[in-house]
């Protein structure tokens, strides 16, 4: 079986809502990326045969479309933007690695959120009152069990047994990873610098389990889970070019075959546990184990979310996110999925570091996952 193969991964950086990143609509975070992780392929810009990015708050209108025609992709290279929430990004690639398999032979995807210009939402007024503004459509239809995203995870990490202090404990690693891998450069290669902007906003080098101790329950009275613990709402575009076996040979540069996809429902009222049956039938897929993989790329939600699912993988957390997460760098929603990719590829590919398989897998509201296993070749 052939496999589709990633040969190129950049990311912008990653900017905390209404900061570093504010003014840059979805597209126009989006199409630097595009532009440049095609200029890093190799590939002529009318070798793409689509362009598949996630997104979930944009304004509509395909954002994938105007992102390719911002990047000065020529106006015959058609677009697709997806929706699978907090996935999207890593569906996005798996709908290229789907394409390249039925005979496309080059395509960009990856994902995109511009949380601090995506426009206000509102359902009609009824009977003459005031529209409603609401921050997200519901993830479930009436009559099933749709909470919020933190009070789901809080109460996950409940039921879990995650206690308070395995969260704050994980929530300060993942912050000094990330911190010590910026200061050695190793964001450096993936990064595409959008208005000067260069770094990502949130690693925080000075946070600390103590700091972490003194913040309050966010969700809930009695909560486990606090605005430290948890990830940031952040804005950020993150792109892979996803080519067929013969077209790598061609420009003759290494890559990351992608070996398996796997896609998992589970209870809505529980959407953080969706990575964990999808990373089941991922390894399953590629015919390899937990202890075979040799990066692990997850996105940290909240702390106690990925404590969980670790404890159901029987995964080491220590293992999961070496250079740190979303927790120290972000959630750009329709980007994460995609974050998680460019991550994969730089330590297997550009740094060789680490060994030869990666994992990436990422939950979804309304109870779904994807993950995704890759091997440097």
């Amino acid at each position: 079986m052939t496999h589709p193969v990633i040969i190129a991964a950049t990311r912008s950086p990653i900017g905390t809502a209404g900061r570093s990143l504010s003014s840059r609509s979805a597209d126009q975070l989006a199409g630097p990326v595009l532009a440049a992780t095609l200029e890093r392929s190799g590939l002529a810009a009318h070798e793409i045969s689509d362009v598949i990015l996630g997104n979930c708050m944009g304004p509509g209108g395909n954002v994938a479309r105007s992102a390719a025609l911002a990047a000065g992709l020529p106006v015959h290279v058609p677009a697709l933007t997806v929706d699978r929430q907090c996935a999207s990004g890593l569906a996005a690639i798996d709908i290229a690695a789907q394409l390249v398999r039925g005979g496309a032979h080059a395509v960009l995807a990856g994902g995109v959120e511009s949380v601090s210009t995506a426009p206000w939402r509102h359902w009609p007024p009824v009977d003459g009152a005031d529209p409603v503004r609401y921050e997200r459509a519901p993830f479930a239809p009436a009559g099933w069990d749709d909470p919020e995203m933190g009070l789901a995870n809080d109460l996950l990490a409940q039921e879990a047994g995650i206690i308070r202090e395995r969260q704050d404990e994980y929530a300060a690693r993942s912050h000094a990873r990330a911190v010590t891998a910026r200061e050695a450069g190793r964001f450096d290669d993936e990064i595409v610098a959008v208005d000067g902007v260069a770094r990502d906003d949130r690693p925080k080098p000075t946070l600390t389990v103590d700091k972490l101790a003194r913040l309050r329950p966010a969700f809930r009275t009695g909560g486990s889970v606090t605005a430290g613990n948890s990830c940031g709402i952040s804005d950020g575009a993150a792109v892979v070019a996803v080519v067929d076996e013969t077209t790598r040979a061609r420009l003759e540069v290494p890559g990351l075959r992608i070996l398996a996809t796997a896609t998992a429902g589970v209870e809505p009222n529980r959407p953080g546990r969706g990575l964990v049956p999808a990373t089941h039938v991922a390894l399953e897929q590629a015919g390899v184990g937990l202890d075979e993989i040799d990066v692990i790329e997850l996105n940290e939600a909240f702390a106690g979310q990925i404590l969980a699912c670790c404890d159901e993988l029987g995964l080491d957390a220590a293992r999961v996110c070496p250079d740190g997460g979303a927790l120290a760098l972000g959630h750009p929603w329709g980007a994460s999925g995609a974050v998680l990719a460019v991550r994969l590829f730089h330590q297997l590919v550009t740094q060789r570091a680490r060994g030869g398989i990666g994992l990436a897998a990422i939950a979804a509201g309304g109870g779904q996952g994807v993950a995704m296993v890759v091997q440097a070749c």
